[in-house]
């Protein structure tokens, strides 16, 4: 398995990740894809198993402190100096779930992240998932203002030591 950034020639395979992770009403589009392909493929973080995507991460920079559903449908607002590393989308295909794959991009985002001098990293989940993003150090802050997909998210927060 390794690990790379993404490039625009990954639009395909992302999308049909996606699709495979999220219900349609969560899922982010091919046009959403090729927006934030375009404008910060560096923050896509993708492993593969050979030739084949297996799992991403992918997410905008910004200062704001929050995650907005704006965010994941204008691509325009990631700041490249920005303070946070929002993380939209945690993906891992069905037949490679519970192998690490997820933890290993996460852990990638993170050092990333920290070396890029960040304050951190934002995301937000569903409640079943809340004590594994723990695991990685992200804290929660409860039930985020995001309705994306009519779902109820909780806004969790990693925070580096200054």
């Amino acid at each position: 398995m390794n690990i790379r950034k993404g490039t625009i020639h990954d639009l395909n395979a992302v999308t049909e990740v996606e699709a495979a992770c999220f219900p349609p009403a969560e899922a982010a589009d091919k046009k959403t894809f090729q927006e934030r392909l375009t404008v910060y493929p560096e923050h896509f973080w993708l492993l593969f198993d050979g030739e084949k995507l297996v799992s991403f991460v992918n997410g905008m920079v910004t200062d704001e402190p929050d995650l907005s559903d704006e965010m994941y449908e204008n691509a325009h607002m990631h700041d490249p100096d920005g303070r946070w590393q929002m993380i939209f989308g945690v993906n891992t295909i069905p037949a490679f779930r519970r192998q690490g794959c997820a933890g290993v991009l996460l852990r990638q985002a993170i050092a990333d992240a920290k070396e890029q001098r960040r304050e951190g990293l934002v995301l937000t989940c569903k409640d079943k998932l809340i004590s594994y993003y723990e695991k990685f150090g992200f804290r929660t802050e409860g039930i985020s203002q995001s309705v994306h997909g009519g779902a109820v998210w909780y806004q969790m927060r990693l925070v580096f030591p200054k």
